[in-house]
């Protein structure tokens, strides 16, 4: 009871900020897939010109929001009514206060329906960005109508909705009742897109960004790996484009756009190889589009070290199938899986197009195994969920150097105790 009274004054704390602070802008990102890394890309590029406020933690639930929006710590304390008290205080003074930033940040995640008909109605986005509609907590949403309905509610309480023509289908806009939309892309159709013209797995893309504002293609590098990876840096050139940055400090935002930890993260290991990290999490549409970016780099080996995809709920097993088909013996050397749904139903089917299939229910052991198969120059990608698969600590076991491992996701103390007893628990470590 205490903590919706709590939620109830920080969602009006937030109302009353943006008002008494109209120059501000909010910027929210909402979508099934790449929302961390569209919102820090937009963040990069927007503090070319602009004091951005940003919270890199990806909680998205009603109190974290309305506090990240504010730039309030989340209390340590979430059981002590003083700490809560005290981040009321704070946040009050956010709004007497001379603001301390031009450009707000904000990812929204959902995971349930009706989230985000709930965001509606304390925000009101100068942009709303969705990057993807695909399948996520199918447990909760049965339908992919369902998540693509309420993903794209976004556009229709922002002022201006950018949506990926790329990764949602053009059947959901149904769904949006909106007419300031624009789309963004790898697709030359979309609006505002990114055509490359060059690309190394070490250098990433050389190409032009063209936006329907300016009259001029802007020539940018984007430093990520996979045609998907492109898309949150042009969503970041799209906003930026709205809010009227010069096409010089769009390019240099751009330039200094970098792969997040666990998102397609390129990292050194042993024996002259390159690592790709993608152990974030993973879905059916992001294993997809980083197992076809690790087909198009050159190497004498491949190998791809696939962890079983959480909240597909009724689709589990047709989704992991479907990834099995996706692997190709002329592309892979080794497939190895991790968890009990890729072991059951995504190591067979990559079995049944020739692939050498390794599973395990350990991530630490998948890790030693591949220490055992790689050859000179091998590139492994590793892609997996978060809960019970954790494949950042396979990625440990061929790493480089230790020192890399602060770039790994899921390695605060809490975490790292949290792992110790899974994989005890599981056995093998």
């Amino acid at each position: 009871m205490f903590k919706k009274y709590i939620q109830k004054k920080l969602e009006k704390y937030v109302q009353s900020y943006f008002i008494e602070h109209p120059e501000v802008k909010l910027i929210a990102v909402a979508g099934s897939i790449s929302k961390s890394s569209t919102k820090v890309a937009i963040a990069t590029v927007l503090s070319e010109h602009f004091r951005v406020r940003l919270n890199e933690d990806d909680s998205n639930n009603n109190l974290s929001v309305p506090l990240s929006i504010l730039g309030i710590d989340y209390p340590e304390n979430t059981k002590s009514i003083l700490a809560w008290l005290g981040a009321l205080h704070a946040a009050k003074r956010r709004i007497n206060n001379p603001t301390d930033v031009d450009v707000v940040v904000q990812e929204l995640g959902i995971n349930r329906i009706g989230q985000m008909r709930h965001f509606s109605q304390y925000l009101n986005p100068d942009i709303g960005v969705i990057t993807a509609v695909s399948s996520e907590h199918m447990e909760f949403f049965k339908t992919i109508d369902a998540v693509a309905e309420e993903e794209l509610g976004l556009a229709n309480f922002s002022k201006i909705a950018l949506i990926n023509r790329d990764d949602i289908n053009g059947e959901y806009a149904k769904y949006i009742t909106n007419a300031k939309i624009d789309t963004y892309g790898t697709n030359a159709a979309a609006e505002y897109h990114f055509i490359s013209q060059k690309y190394s797995i070490e250098d990433g893309n050389e190409g032009q960004f063209t936006a329907p504002e300016l009259s001029n293609k802007i020539l940018v590098n984007i430093h990520v790996v996979g045609e998907h990876t492109l898309r949150p840096a042009i969503a970041a050139g799209a906003v930026a484009v709205k809010l009227g940055m010069s096409a010089s400090d769009i390019s240099s935002g751009i330039t200094k756009i970098r792969p997040i930890p666990g998102r397609m993260n390129v990292l050194r290991g042993v024996k002259g190889t390159t690592i790709i990290d993608d152990t974030y999490n993973s879905s059916p549409l992001s294993a997809d589009s980083s197992l076809r970016a690790l087909y198009l780099v050159d190497a004498s080996q491949r190998i791809a070290v696939l962890g079983s995809m959480n909240e597909l709920g009724d689709i589990s097993e047709s989704e992991h199938k479907k990834l099995g088909e996706l692997c190709s013996s002329d592309e892979l050397a080794w497939v190895i899986t991790v968890g009990y749904m890729a072991e059951k139903f995504l190591a067979p089917a990559a079995e049944a197009r020739g692939c050498r299939v390794k599973s395990f229910r350990n991530s630490v052991l998948a890790g030693k195994f591949v220490k055992t198969i790689i050859e000179q120059g091998a590139v492994i990608l590793f892609k997996g969920s978060e809960g019970n698969i954790f494949l950042e600590e396979a990625i440990k076991e061929v790493l480089l150097s230790s020192d890399d491992e602060s770039q790994l996701v899921r390695q605060s103390p809490d975490w790292l105790v949290k792992k110790e007893e899974f994989f005890n628990k599981v056995g093998g470590k």
